[in-house]
């Protein structure tokens, strides 16, 4: 049952690096210049971030290469710090930097679950 749920939230996660990916697309300026693209950004990693924190510790220890630790806190600072906690400028290295890493990880994961190996 869990790598049923696993497959569901890694889906979910790809959906949402890739909306991200979209709302992003016209760059650094637009994002900082334009608030319902943070918004939908900050939006997006929020519940990206909720779904890594339910898959499974064995699925996660096959991706050693993501911070799935640092993934849970950039959540909770996404949720509880939401006044002036948030520096764009750190959402969006995450955006320019960690998120293609997860992504590429989770395409494997994803892969994976097609040969049987998960």
């Amino acid at each position: 049952m869990s790598g049923d749920k696993d497959l569901i939230y890694l889906h979910h996660i790809l959906e949402c690096i890739e909306v991200v990916e979209g709302y992003t697309a016209k760059g650094k300026d637009d994002f900082f210049n334009n608030t319902l693209v943070q918004d939908g950004v900050l939006r997006r990693l929020q519940i990206m971030a909720e779904s890594t924190q339910r898959l499974s510790d064995r699925l996660k220890a096959q991706a050693p290469n993501v911070d799935w630790r640092a993934l849970s806190g950039f959540r909770n600072i996404l949720v509880h710090d939401y006044l002036g906690g948030i520096s764009l400028s750190r959402v969006w290295d995450a955006v320019e930097n960690n998120l293609p890493i997860l992504k590429q990880e989770v395409q494997l994961m994803l892969n994976d679950f097609g040969k049987g190996e998960v």
